[in-house]
């Protein structure tokens, strides 16, 4: 199962945010039903999937030279700024405050899927994000051709 599709929701007054329906089930089919936020790495946005994704994220770290920088940067990065969530009877977490304010959240949050993570990302930050990916699909679309699945 993969996040797909693209919702607004409201984070209240707690810092709670609902997660979409489709997006629980993804979760909740794999080994561990909690939900995994970090700091995205490329964009200015909270970055979320389940404990397998971060499963894959640790066996890459673990090709790395022990000791050497690249496999300290992403050991901290990916797991030291990571937060394990909980969702509540109705579907919600508790967003933390650093990941918050890392991505400039306020009162609404636009959650993207991307196959296996899904992003939440500030309302207009995102209309700004899409224009642009859009533009490198449209220039890049040749790429994808190719032997289908």
């Amino acid at each position: 199962m993969l996040f797909l599709s693209t919702y607004q929701n409201r984070i209240d007054k707690k810092g709670r945010v609902s997660i979409p329906a489709q997006f629980r089930a993804v979760l909740a089919a794999q080994e561990s039903p909690s939900i995994i936020l970090y700091p995205s790495p490329i964009n200015l946005c909270i970055e979320g999937c389940g404990m397998q994704r971060i499963m894959k994220f640790n066996q890459r770290v673990e090709r790395f030279e022990p000791y050497s920088p690249e496999r300290d940067a992403f050991s901290a990065m990916l797991f030291g700024d990571s937060v394990q969530l909980a969702m509540d009877t109705e579907g919600r977490v508790s967003l933390p405050a650093p990941l918050i304010e890392f991505s400039g959240l306020r009162d609404h949050v636009t959650i993207v899927g991307k196959g296996e993570t899904f992003e939440m990302w500030e309302k207009n930050a995102f209309v700004e994000y899409m224009e642009r990916v859009r533009r490198i699909v449209r220039d890049n679309r040749a790429q994808l051709k190719g032997d289908a699945p």
